[in-house]
């Protein structure tokens, strides 16, 4: 498992939605997400997770198993996995088989990621599940149960499922998380002793109370003897804060129309950004948006890291990639590794 000391040495992670910048092909951005990994392994990064998203005209991050199979068979040390899996669209068995099938791969560097949420609109979930009673039923306790049992080998001895091998092994078991934006995911997280990675980017007023209670509430577990708790924002690092804030300006109007329902514009350039005037309304969302980010010059940035990381008592940052232009991107990272000294 992976440290659990506090305050200690601060690690950091990525996580990758595939985004489909400048006009990209989705053989382009795939490339561009290969590329990335190998650079994070490089680098020192802790771990690199795909989302699960459907039905998005610019995200290739449908299939975070699939990637994750792809990005542990080209690189050797960083840990690999989903962000998550949305484990209401799948089949507890299947993900159990197939993350057992990961972990015998590559052992010891495979993390299962789950989430509540559906990734995806109401008929999209529907197209997913196959049946109305699938969608419109809160059964995620039960899945997560059935979930930990077939991959532990341990259901009650009057259960169905009992006698179901997901795999010949019972030893093949990733490194679990709960994801969450919210209370739910820590509460299931702190309940079950499993790892807890909270989504900063959508409820930043949430994070520091969330991870905090997940520590104090913590149960160990077969799967986790110590807490494990990872905080998940957008950072965007460069040499200088005005190039820092260019960079960010994408991002920035994204998740502006993101909070003013515009949903289907293709990802901003930056020229597109820089050129934009923000309207009244827009201006309001935009100063809302703050806390989804950390952006500035790489000795700033850090620093707020780090002041972060001590108030919602984490010691790895998982970085939401949303660098438009490949080269800045992998600077950005570059920069990060080298004040934070990943490679020692």
């Amino acid at each position: 498992m992976a440290s659990n000391q506090v305050n200690g040495d601060l690690k950091l992670s990525i996580l990758d939605l595939a985004t489909m910048y400048n006009g990209e092909s989705a053989t382009q951005t795939l490339q561009s997400s290969t590329d990335l990994v190998q650079l994070a392994d490089c680098l020192g990064y802790t771990r690199y997770w795909f989302a699960e998203h459907h039905n998005t005209k610019h995200q290739m991050s449908t299939s975070p198993d699939v990637l994750s199979a792809h990005a542990a068979a080209v690189t050797k040390n960083i840990h690999i996995g989903s962000g998550g899996i949305m484990l209401p669209n799948h089949s507890p068995l299947k993900v159990a088989e197939n993350f057992s099938l990961l972990e015998a791969l590559h052992p010891g560097r495979i993390d299962l990621g789950i989430g509540r949420a559906p990734g995806t609109d109401g008929l999209t979930a529907l197209a997913l599940r196959r049946s109305r009673e699938a969608v419109t039923t809160y059964d995620f306790p039960e899945q997560l149960d059935e979930l930990l049992s077939f991959l532990t080998h341990d259901f009650p001895n009057d259960h169905p499922f009992k006698n179901i091998t997901p795999s010949p092994d019972k030893g093949l078991i990733p490194d679990i998380y709960m994801l969450g934006s919210s209370d739910g995911g820590m509460q299931f997280a702190s309940h079950y002793g499993l790892g807890f990675v909270f989504a900063a980017h959508i409820s930043p007023q949430l994070a520091v109370p969330m991870l905090r209670a997940y520590r104090k509430n913590f149960n160990p577990s077969a799967f986790m003897q110590e807490p494990n708790s990872v905080l998940s924002l957008i950072v965007i690092a460069a040499e200088t804060e005005e190039e820092a804030e260019y960079l960010a300006g994408p991002a920035e109007l994204q998740w502006v129309r993101w909070g003013t329902g515009a949903f289907h514009h293709a990802p901003p350039t930056l020229e597109e950004a820089s050129s934009h005037r923000y309207t009244a309304q827009e201006e309001a969302v935009r100063q809302e948006n703050k806390g989804r980010f950390v952006v500035g010059n790489v000795g700033n940035v850090a620093e707020k890291l780090k002041k972060l990381a001590t108030e919602a008592m984490v010691d790895e940052i998982m970085i939401l990639d949303m660098l438009t232009e490949k080269n800045s991107r992998h600077k950005s990272y570059e920069l990060l590794a080298d004040a934070f000294n990943l490679k020692s």
